[in-house]
C-alpha cells in the first residue's frame, strides 16, 4: 500500500487548525500536507519498519537526553514548514533555543518550524523519488542535516544545505557532526 495524495482545494482549503483537528480526529491514520495544500494519507508502517524506526528514534532520544542542546521527536510529530507544508519526519531534532522561541501554543500543535535534523526511513510502501523530494523540501526549508535511510539497498543519502546529496553504501555508522555533535547512529540496529 502506498501513500495516497488527495486534492480537495477546489472544494475546501483546510486551515492549519482544521488540518490539526483532522489529524486529532483520525489519530489511527497518518496525514501530511504538501506545500500546495494537497492531503497525503500514508499507510501505517509494517512491523519490521516500525521496529527499526523505534531503534533509530531510541538512539536519537538517548543522545538528546545526554547532550541537552535540543529536543528530539518521533514519527508522530508534525511540523509546519515555512513553505506551508505539514510534514512528519520519521525522527527529527530541533535546537533548544529555536524550540524555546516558540510559544507554548505553537509547541502543542504542529510547531511552525523546520527541524534542524530530519531522518526518513524508507519503508517498502514509500516511493524513493517522493521521499527524496521530501528530503530536498526539508533542506530548502531550513534543515541543516537530513538522512534518507534506504534499508532495501543499504544506502544512506545525506542532505546538507548548499551541497550535493552524498550517498553512502552500507555504512555501519552515521555521525551527526557538526549539527549533532557526538551523535553516532549505529546502523547495524537499523539494517
Amino acid at each position: 500500500m502506498t501513500a495516497l495524495t488527495v486534492n480537495f482545494n477546489s472544494i475546501i482549503k483546510l486551515t492549519d487548525e482544521q488540518f490539526y483537528q483532522l489529524c486529532q480526529d483520525n489519530n489511527d491514520l497518518r496525514f501530511e500536507r504538501n506545500a500546495e495544500g494537497e492531503l497525503i494519507i500514508m499507510p501505517p508502517a509494517g512491523g519490521e519498519t516500525s521496529n527499526r524506526n523505534g531503534r533509530l528514534t531510541q538512539q536519537l532520544m538517548n543522545w538528546t537526553d545526554t547532550n541537552g542542546t535540543g529536543i528530539a521527536f518521533d514519527s508522530s510529530g508534525g511540523f509546519k514548514l515555512p513553505n506551508g507544508a505539514d510534514r512528519s519526519p520519521d525522527a527529527s531534532w530541533v535546537k533548544l533555543e529555536r524550540w524555546n522561541a516558540l510559544t507554548s501554543e505553537q509547541q502543542k500543535k504542529f510547531p511552525p518550524i523546520c527541524p534542524d535534523f530530519v531522518v526518513e526511513l524508507l519503508s517498502p510502501s514509500d516511493s524513493l523519488k517522493d521521499t527524496q523530494d521530501k528530503m530536498k523540501e526539508y533542506r530548502e526549508n531550513g534543515a541543516l542535516l537530513g538522512w534518507l535511510i534506504n534499508r532495501k539497498n543499504r544506502q544512506v543519502e545525506i542532505y546538507r544545505p548548499g551541497e550535493e546529496v552524498e550517498v553512502l553504501d552500507n555504512p555501519e555508522r552515521l555521525a551527526g557532526e557538526p549539527v549533532l555533535p557526538g551523535f553516532v547512529l549505529n546502523l547495524e540496529l537499523i539494517w
